[in-house]
């Protein structure tokens, strides 16, 4: 009886902890998709579709589309050895205010200005370069 007592209280102490992890990794999901890291993979979804007849696009889209999920999940297990379930939860209140809306609904704006200065350095970078490789 003491064994069948004690397996169930493992039993039940497991259950707890997946429950507890599931909305561990619910809620790091949750901070992914707010963040805006959506309009960046629709980004990469439109390159991509360039490479692609557009009779294929609709198809390419849903095939693509399958795949983020098991994206977010892999993503969701990093910023959990990262941050602690509070962590998240705080982050996840930053992106449920509306400052944190604001900057995930600026995301692919910010991605786009952001390489643009990124390429014009790298140009000023050559200059430097050029006058130490002489």
């Amino acid at each position: 009886m003491k064994k069948m007592f004690t397996l169930l209280l493992v039993v039940a102490a497991t259950q707890f902890g997946l429950a507890q992890n599931d909305a561990f990794k619910q809620d790091a999901v949750k901070v992914i998709e707010k963040s805006g890291a959506g309009s960046q993979f629709e980004m990469v979804l439109d390159q991509i579709k360039t490479m692609v007849p557009e009779e294929k696009h609709e198809e390419l889209t849903k095939d693509f589309k399958s795949t983020l999920p098991a994206l977010y999940s892999k993503i969701a297990e990093v910023y959990m050895e990262e941050f602690s379930h509070n962590d998240i939860k705080q982050i996840l209140g930053f992106y449920e205010s509306e400052v944190g809306k604001k900057l995930s609904s600026k995301q692919e704006a910010l991605f786009e200005k952001s390489m643009s200065a990124g390429e014009q350095w790298g140009l000023d970078l050559q200059v430097i370069m050029m006058k130490y490789m002489e």
